[in-house]
């Protein structure tokens, strides 16, 4: 069987290493050019071997089309000749006539329990969305987005502070299991899979820079999701207000919850302000339904604007807490 990989950053790694460690005829790897590290693309994002490095390493032809659904970028899939082709976060739309292209059809390794979180970001969305369980699921690919039928699927517990960085690393390695195994599968013969329950369908759309920042009238819990889903990028960000001084940006890469029963909804400071407390930065945030009560978040690491990123001690070293300041958007109300 001929199979083609398609693929783009550290998600699809494991999954093009166990083809490669298995003896799998892989003929050709399709993944997105190269772009520059930095500011442009975000310097915080995962970096791995690089799927074009594996390749290289195994002797296996690689194409980049800034495209795959062009007449070029179909023309360099077609001339792979492949049997199958193995997906996973490559990143692009597949149109028809690039799914018709194998014979045995594509099958994708996505990194959530489908019909749930269809779309470009569903380890975030898993997080942001409070879920406690995720999973990675094997579809055949269709015109339709993530909506094939299933071949296989594994759950597995997200962690109470993990990141989505962290998980996606931890969702790969089974992903890339059940992926060989399908492939096991289709070798024998026609897979039959399950299909997925239109009711039960949401959606995880592709992140935005602007969905990093943080309201603190949200209760404590969905800010510490917030902040969790939006690692390694675009990063949860929140502005710092001094009475007399310009905001700064603050992007915070840690936190946690701090308390769920303070003090009564119409009491209190405003969500936003922020105290120290034995070392770390305490921010008041806005009430847990259904009880009516406020809540509040413990920062342990965040990152101002043209600085490293510190520890919240570190940080009150440079910016000791007083009255009258507050984290909240760039212009507050």
């Amino acid at each position: 069987m001929r199979i083609v990989m398609m693929g783009t950053g550290t998600f699809a790694e494991p999954t093009f290493e166990a083809l490669i460690a298995a003896g799998e005829n892989v003929v050709g790897l399709v993944t997105q050019p190269d772009r520059e590290v930095g500011r442009r693309t975000g310097a915080s994002r995962q970096v791995g071997k690089g799927l074009a490095n594996i390749a290289a390493a195994a002797n296996i032809p690689v194409v980049q089309p800034p495209s795959i659904n062009t007449p070029e970028g179909l023309a360099e899939l077609q001339a792979f000749a492949p049997d199958l082709v193995v997906v996973a976060a490559y990143g692009q739309i597949l149109k028809p006539a690039v799914i018709a292209t194998p014979p045995l059809g594509m099958i994708n390794v996505h990194a959530s329990l489908l019909p749930k979180y269809r779309g470009a970001a569903p380890v975030a969305y898993s997080i942001l969305k409070g879920e406690t369980q995720t999973g990675v699921t094997i579809i055949r690919i269709t015109p339709g987005l993530d909506s094939g039928d299933m071949l296989a699927q594994e759950s597995l517990a997200i962690l109470p502070d993990e990141t989505a960085g962290e998980l996606e690393s931890r969702l790969a390695p089974p992903g890339a299991r059940l992926c060989f195994d399908v492939v096991q599968r289709l070798k024998q013969g026609p897979v039959t899979g399950t299909k997925q329950d239109p009711a039960l369908v949401t959606k995880a759309p592709k992140l935005t820079k602007e969905m990093g920042l943080i309201d603190w009238t949200k209760p404590a819990n969905e800010v510490a999701n917030q902040v969790r889903a939006m690692q390694p990028w675009p990063t949860a960000y929140t502005f710092f207000h001094r009475p007399g001084k310009e905001p700064m940006r603050v992007m915070v890469t840690r936190s946690v919850v701090h308390g769920m029963g303070h003090p009564p909804m119409d009491s209190g400071p405003p969500p936003g302000t922020v105290w120290a407390n034995e070392g770390g930065l305490v921010i008041q945030c806005g009430p847990r339904s259904p009880v009516p009560f406020r809540t509040t978040l413990r920062m342990s690491e965040l990152q101002p604007a043209g600085k490293k990123r510190m520890t919240a001690e570190e940080f009150l070293r440079g910016y000791p807490i007083q009255e009258g300041y507050r984290f909240g958007p760039e212009k507050l109300a």
